[in-house]
């Protein structure tokens, strides 16, 4: 994680305290325009496992990158979460209140993406471009199908969370 620590209603030395209180061991680079020794020290003895400062070279962060994640490990991410659904991205399950449901590679890529960015609205052709190809050619009604496919299975989870369509309006 590359972290500023003036960020608009944040602060970045509250967050990484808060992320190393909740026992994450996320590799954390601080990069601030904050360039004191007393502000270097405050982001290391919160947690930070690196810290720069403004301007950098993108070379020197790229290398001080890899370093951390030499250090730590490579940061594989298992599953994404959201409300109440878990997708395990090893076994392609999609799990909620205990319960699961293993889905086809199309339903997972298109949960995946949908999960990766719940809050963005995303275009069927977004979604063709992403799961089918930009050479596909697939057409709407695929994505629809496989939505309705994924809508069966919340349903069968008992999940709170819905897939929306938003409807385009047309002015003249």
């Amino acid at each position: 994680m590359v972290m500023d620590i003036m960020l608009p209603g944040l602060n970045g030395f509250d967050i990484v305290k808060e992320l190393r209180n909740q026992k994450m061991d996320i590799p954390v680079l601080m990069l601030s325009a904050l360039d004191e020794i007393p502000d270097k020290v405050k982001g290391l003895n919160v947690g930070a496992d690196d810290y720069m400062t403004k301007p950098f070279s993108p070379a020197e962060l790229l290398a001080r990158i890899r370093v951390l994640t030499r250090r730590k490990g490579e940061v594989i991410i298992e599953k994404i979460e959201f409300g109440d659904l878990a997708l395990s991205l090893s076994t392609c399950e999609l799990e909620c209140n205990g319960k699961s449901i293993h889905l086809a590679y199309k339903e997972f890529e298109i949960m995946k993406l949908l999960m990766y960015h719940p809050k963005i609205l995303t275009s069927k052709e977004e979604l063709i471009n992403s799961v089918w190809g930009n050479d596909s050619e697939a057409i709407d009604n695929n994505v629809e199908a496989y939505i309705s496919f994924l809508r069966k299975k919340l349903l069968f989870l008992k999940s709170k969370v819905t897939i929306k369509v938003i409807l385009k309006s047309f002015e003249k």
